[in-house]
């Protein structure tokens, strides 16, 4: 570990050795493994930037198989990872390909997030590609206790997740500036399964895997995967970044 802050200082790279009692394990995992996917479906010469990538797992993975992929991180700093701000990249315009924010957006401020969106257009190429996992507030579980309690379950503790909001409303702000080819739900919260989760999190990865085929309508889970286009208005010769297969399965919704 060449530079590390913030949790990283306290916890060390905890996603090389992931506790399997964690609680959000099975989610993490599914997420990687969609990750892996559209990674493996897009050209290896594509410049990709992994924004807010924590320790660079995929960087690392993925730069060994020969893909232009790096790492930016505001905490922390290797052979593969830039310490750097994604609000401020200091890049130049239409600069990379792809932009992957894997669980980054929900812990910047309202303000923070728009200006993290504008930041992701300019430095992604006509046509260029964001791959976003975002939580979603208002997941199943959490519409329930809202209908008992008046209160939504948070995603996490609100000095985590400061820019916690349902999925209507990250869709609302990614149409404002983008294309969205698609939109996929990772775990839906279902009362019982939610329970065995907390309790059983690393055993509960094969059943999460069958909610994720089957049931995950993307307003009942607690995180989405979103694919988002940057418009291609200039660079009309340009290959269009629809060309590369998304992460489909039966029965996903298609953005507008």
């Amino acid at each position: 570990m060449s530079g590390a802050g913030g949790e990283y200082a306290v916890r060390g790279e905890y996603h090389r050795r992931l506790d399997r009692s964690w609680r959000y394990y099975p989610i993490y995992k599914e997420k990687q493994r969609l990750i892996r996917r559209w990674l493996r479906s897009v050209p290896r010469n594509w410049k990709i930037l992994d924004a807010g990538c924590g320790e660079g797992l995929l960087v690392e993975e993925f730069r060994s198989q020969g893909y232009g992929i790096e790492g930016l991180d505001l905490h922390f700093e290797s052979d593969y990872v830039r310490r750097g701000d994604l609000l401020r990249t200091g890049v130049p315009d239409g600069t990379y390909d792809a932009v992957l924010a894997l669980d980054v957006i929900e812990h910047l401020p309202f303000a923070d997030q728009e200006r993290a969106f504008d930041e992701i257009l300019r430095i992604l190429r006509p046509g260029g590609l964001l791959v976003a996992t975002i939580p979603n507030l208002a997941h199943f579980s959490s519409r329930l206790a809202f209908l008992f309690t008046g209160r939504f379950l948070r995603t996490s503790t609100i000095d985590r997740h400061p820019g916690d909001r349902p999925l209507g409303e990250y869709r609302a702000l990614l149409k404002k500036r983008f294309k969205l080819q698609s939109v996929r739900g990772i775990f839906p919260t279902f009362p019982i399964s939610s329970l065995l989760t907390l309790l059983f999190p690393a055993a509960m990865l094969p059943w999460h895997r069958v909610l994720n085929a089957v049931a995950a309508v993307p307003g009942w889970c607690f995180l989405n995967l979103f694919i988002c286009e940057k418009p291609a208005r200039a660079l009309r010769a340009a290959k269009p970044a629809a060309d590369v297969p998304v992460i489909a399965r039966p029965g996903q919704r298609k953005a507008a």
